[in-house]
């Protein structure tokens, strides 16, 4: 077991939301936290747009591909964030879940996918100074 908290996001086709979330705490926390990302019903490609309002942070998600939700990922997480996965997620006693209510991004232009992006970087910094406190 690392030392290193473990975060899994979780939505739907693990194409758009998880995945900018993902990106997200990947480079903010500076390889601090270990980050999953899956989905329950996964997709074949990441989102265009998703990849595209990443790319303009300067974080390339590009290369990643949609993972299927397992018993394991969840077992080995010490916060599991759901993006719009509904009961499909496995419970685990001990485990920290949040919610967070997203507007799902698939087939949505750019300019309405910036928005979801931004509010996905301020969860994930508001989750880092949680998990990570200063000092």
């Amino acid at each position: 077991m690392s030392d290193r908290p473990t975060v899994l996001f979780v939505c739907v086709h693990n194409a758009g939301r998880s995945q900018m979330a993902a990106g997200y705490l990947r480079e903010l926390s500076g390889g601090r936290v270990e980050v999953l990302s899956a989905g329950s019903e996964p997709a074949d490609r990441l989102n265009p747009a998703a990849v595209a309002v990443m790319a303009e942070e300067g974080i390339d998600i590009a290369g990643n591909t949609p993972q299927i939700l397992t018993t394991d990922a969840v077992r080995e997480s010490d916060v599991v964030i759901t993006m719009g996965c509904g009961d499909t997620c496995p419970i685990f006693p001990g485990k920290r879940y949040e919610d967070w209510d997203l507007t799902d991004p698939a087939g949505l232009p750019v300019e309405q996918v910036r928005p979801v992006r931004d509010d996905i970087k301020r969860r994930v910094e508001a989750l880092i100074a949680e998990l990570l406190p200063a000092g």
